[in-house]
């Protein structure tokens, strides 16, 4: 199996993980009602889609204690019940919520309400330890952070958490973390879309793990929306909102400009008999060996689809020269 170091935790984890956001079923924001989840979400499925996972040789589960206002966490830890051992369990703070109501409201990266977040993680994905426990914050003041960084020391102390992250595409707040003794990895947004050449040599060069999110660009490296097709249809939440961070798509149509690039690359992308997505997984591990991409997933077949490309590994160098060419022939 293809499998990766955790950073400087020295835990090994299989190279390719699973991310939480989508399984957790739909929240909202308290005071404008913004949807912030991906829909009506079936348990069964994901827990279905879990257990693949873990057959599958993928043992790195990546959620966040926000993602459906506490239901993904839930979820996960129904899931591994019996299997908890065989799993490393990473989860995020500092998004508050109401489980009751599936409501976000608000931000709190204080010292009582880290310790209150960490308890409530333990409960819902009933365990005594989280392997990765990541600062969800990824613009907080780092004249503020310091306090963040004590407090995580002293759950890895106490043995809640086993080592942590920050959750963050802002090159200076890893720079903040990556010295403290028990931080092992950054998460941060990569793909062939969005690439990173800064936080990655901060991870290289601070033995940090790359955890990549939104390795697939949310589907449009799958190949599966054409580039003139309006995706999904009004419970598509995430693709048809028109959110400044939201590049891949705009009012439910990909973005002309990637769509382009990517046929552009298709064919070199699904060398070997890959798949797009298997080869832009691909194309990750081979830009660092620090990579670790964490698709979401909502169905068996995708997870299915996506573990499978841990049996073709990295693009080779050559075939990232290729794709580095045709990069900057489209630039």
């Amino acid at each position: 199996m293809f499998k990766r170091t955790l950073g400087r935790s020295g835990i090994e984890v299989s190279a390719l993980g699973i991310g939480g956001w989508a399984i957790g079923g739909p929240w909202h924001d308290a005071e404008t009602g913004e949807p912030f989840g991906w829909g009506e979400v079936d348990d069964k499925q994901s827990i279905a889609a879990i257990h693949c996972a873990l057959d599958a040789g993928i043992n790195f589960i990546d959620t966040s204690d926000n993602y459906g206002a506490g239901h993904s966490e839930r979820v996960i830890g129904h899931a591994l019940q019996g299997r908890r051992s065989d799993v490393i369990l990473a989860t995020k703070f500092g998004f508050m919520t109401n489980e009751e109501t599936k409501e976000a409201t608000g931000e709190n990266a204080s010292r009582a309400y880290i310790r209150r977040a960490c308890e409530a993680s333990l409960v819902r994905l009933r365990t005594n330890y989280i392997d990765l426990y990541q600062f969800h914050l990824g613009d907080y003041p780092e004249h503020l952070a310091h306090e963040v960084l004590e407090v995580l020391e002293e759950l890895a102390a106490e043995g809640k958490i086993r080592s942590f992250g920050w959750s963050t595409d802002l090159p200076s707040r890893a720079l903040l973390f990556a010295k403290s003794k028990h931080c092992t990895a950054i998460q941060h947004e990569l793909n062939l879309f969005r690439d990173n050449d800064d936080m990655l040599e901060i991870c290289e060069r601070h033995e940090l793990a790359s955890i990549n999110r939104g390795p697939l660009a949310m589907g449009l490296l799958t190949g599966k929306y054409a580039a003139d097709a309006t995706v999904g249809d009004a419970k598509d939440i995430r693709r048809r909102n028109n959110l400044d961070w939201l590049i891949y798509f705009k009012d439910g149509v990909p973005s002309p400009d990637m769509t382009d690039r990517l046929q552009a690359m298709r064919e070199i992308l699904t060398s070997n008999g890959r798949t797009l997505a298997q080869g832009a997984l691909a194309w990750l591990w081979a830009k660092s060996p620090h990579a670790v991409p964490i698709p979401g997933f909502r169905t068996v077949s995708q997870v299915t689809e996506n573990a499978k490309a841990m049996d073709f590994g990295p693009l080779t160098p050559d075939e990232m020269r290729q794709i580095e060419q045709l990069m900057l022939q489209r630039q």
